[in-house]
């Protein structure tokens, strides 16, 4: 389990680990509630706005919209990121010369950062069922299943001798992928012993179409087609049945509040994943917020608010756990020597007891980011504030694609 001690004037917890990530999505932060004011705010029209601002991305403005998002994870926290990358093409859907040079870029914006990342390469196929492919969609989708696996051995051959890079699959979801495709993904991941993660049950448009076409909920597709097994993470399980809690069983659930929140997609029953021994993990998504810690409380804070009661899913110690040594497990990442040293005297932390789990409460539940001190990765210090190179590039990668 994890721990948290005192070292003298310090709180040392382990690293924390965000299982979901779409780095370059930072950019749009504060830019899409306009709409939601004026009445004509939903998932779908946020993600209307993402596409469009997705459409721009080029090799130099996802290096520096993803660099900005993992310092400011960095920051917060964070010591390894599972990034569910989709953008893989030209706009025009036309692969680039070297196929995988968006994947490579956003790897290469973490490394230099210094945080872990799991590259969870997405498959994308089609709309959504009987749905035509939108034109911003083009670049997000292969040909055949096979040049996306392809993408992935090639990855995998040119980050070979570095510890800190890993990867896995993501179909991005039942209505992104036909079911050839999750199986494809199934093999390939059960042969190689990656991660497979999804998008399961965030909207209920999805649940209506994975019915109408399968006759199925989307975990119930999944479970008949063999994806589920410990290394498969459902990103979201939003509106689940208790039946399909059940059929997760020791799979990951990786809940993303404070996007889910942003997005209005709707509040996870914990209390029934937690019973049905399902593993919990976290994800900051769409970065509309970066703190690591306030994606942890929020599980349980949120929970509390649907429910109508108090320590309804989990203390500090879980919820340390999901966002430590479980979220490590979920991107197959190794977290020896992550580390994250808080000020003991900060405003946030004093009074807080010495040790055990009411330390761990503490820190969990109450400590603010700004008392964050150090961060370490495999031991070796994180700088945790962007430089003005850093920030001039992200600036104009924004004005570029907001233009």
């Amino acid at each position: 389990m994890s721990e948290v001690r005192r070292e003298g004037e310090t709180i040392v917890l382990p690293g924390l680990v965000s299982a979901h990530s779409h780095a370059f999505q930072r950019g749009l932060r504060g830019r899409t509630h306009a709409l939601a004011r004026a009445g004509e705010g939903s998932f779908w029209s946020w993600r209307g706005l993402m596409y469009r601002f997705a459409a721009g991305l080029d090799p130099e403005s996802i290096f520096a919209l993803s660099r900005l998002a993992f310092r400011e994870l960095a920051r917060n926290g964070v010591t390894a990121v599972g990034e569910f990358h989709y953008v893989q093409h030209q706009p025009d859907g036309t692969p680039y010369d070297d196929r995988v040079v968006l994947a490579e870029s956003v790897i290469r914006a973490a490394r230099e950062v210094g945080i872990r990342i799991t590259l969870l390469r997405v498959l994308y196929a089609r709309g959504g069922w009987g749905r035509p492919l939108e034109p911003t969609q083009k670049r997000f989708v292969d040909g055949d299943v096979r040049d996306a696996l392809a993408d992935v051995d090639e990855l995998r051959k040119r980050f070979a001798g570095d510890e800190g890079v890993r990867f896995g699959l993501a179909p991005h979801s039942v209505r992104a992928v036909p079911v050839e495709w999750l199986r494809a993904a199934r093999d390939y991941c059960d042969e190689h012993g990656l991660p497979l993660h999804a998008h399961v049950a965030e909207q209920r448009r999805e649940l209506a179409e994975c019915l109408a076409e399968h006759g199925k909920r989307p975990v119930e597709l999944l479970a008949d087609e063999g994806i589920l097994s410990e290394r498969f993470v459902a990103v979201h399980a939003t509106h689940l049945r208790p039946h399909e809690a059940r059929l997760l069983g020791d799979s990951f659930a990786c809940l993303c509040r404070t996007t889910e929140r942003d997005l209005g997609d709707g509040s996870p029953d914990v209390q029934q994943l937690r019973d049905a021994g399902v593993r919990l993990c976290v994800g900051v998504d769409s970065h509309a917020r970066s703190d690591a810690l306030e994606e942890l409380r929020a599980v349980e804070l949120d929970e509390r608010v649907r429910a109508e009661g108090r320590a309804l899913a989990a203390d500090g110690t879980a919820l340390l756990e999901a966002g430590t040594n479980l979220g490590s497990a979920a991107i197959g990442q190794a977290n020896d020597g992550d580390e994250v040293v808080l000020d003991a005297n900060d405003a946030s932390l004093l009074g807080a007891p010495d040790s055990g789990p009411a330390l761990t409460d503490a820190v969990v539940f109450g400590a603010d980011a700004r008392a964050i001190r150090e961060v370490r990765v495999a031991g070796e210090s994180v700088s945790l504030e962007p430089t003005t190179e850093e920030r001039d590039a992200f600036d104009a990668a924004v004005a570029q694609l907001t233009r």
